[in-house]
């Protein structure tokens, strides 16, 4: 396996903005010149199924889609959906989640239960766990819709690519009257994890 490629997995249900998070990501990725392969999933997306992006950067990347046990970084935009990838993560894999719940239609009727401390189940398995309330901070900026933003301002702090550029991006790919809201979320997102990060250190 190559080393210099690093794995980065989106998941969550549809309505997340989960697809144009992994599009701002990559396109960042490109502008900081960063070879970057993408590939998604969802065909259930318009119905509140899973929706799943795998994303590859590298020096070289050939392939967009992430092996067993492969990958880096998750980035989950739902609390339970952090768990239904763990097959994919790395032992030391970093995992950001936003801890809203969507419950599935299992759990919604009765017919299940919704798992309980799941920042505690993925911690027990060594990953690295950050956790962000990202639905909370999108409607502190005053748009609930900026939780895909929250959490790739969450990302970029793990990602080599400069700030101004994801900010350059989201000025490109979103729309004029949206942007000054998403930038705010993005800023916030990655604040949030920031200091996160500077305390884990301490």
């Amino acid at each position: 396996m190559n080393k210099s490629i690093t794995n980065i997995l989106f998941s969550g249900v549809g309505g997340q903005g989960i697809l144009l998070a992994s599009e701002i990501t990559a396109f960042a990725m490109i502008k900081a010149g960063v070879d970057v392969k993408k590939s998604e999933l969802h065909g259930m997306a318009q119905r509140g199924g899973a929706v799943v992006a795998h994303m590859r950067y590298g020096d070289k990347v050939y392939a967009p889609v992430i092996e067993p046990g492969s990958a880096d970084i998750q980035v989950a935009f739902e609390m339970m959906e952090s768990l239904r990838y763990l097959p994919l993560l790395k032992k030391d894999c970093k995992v950001i989640v936003n801890t809203q719940k969507i419950l599935p239609l299992s759990v919604s009727t009765g017919g299940e239960e919704y798992p309980s401390d799941i920042p505690g189940k993925l911690s027990e398995r060594g990953l690295s766990v950050y956790t962000i309330d990202a639905i909370a901070v999108a409607g502190a900026v005053g748009e609930v819709r900026t939780v895909n933003m929250v959490m790739v301002g969450a990302l970029s702090c793990f990602v080599p690519v400069e700030e101004k550029i994801f900010l350059d991006v989201i000025s490109e790919r979103v729309k004029e009257r949206f942007v000054r809201v998403n930038i705010e979320a993005f800023r916030k997102g990655r604040d949030i994890i920031d200091r996160v990060k500077a305390e884990k250190t301490v």
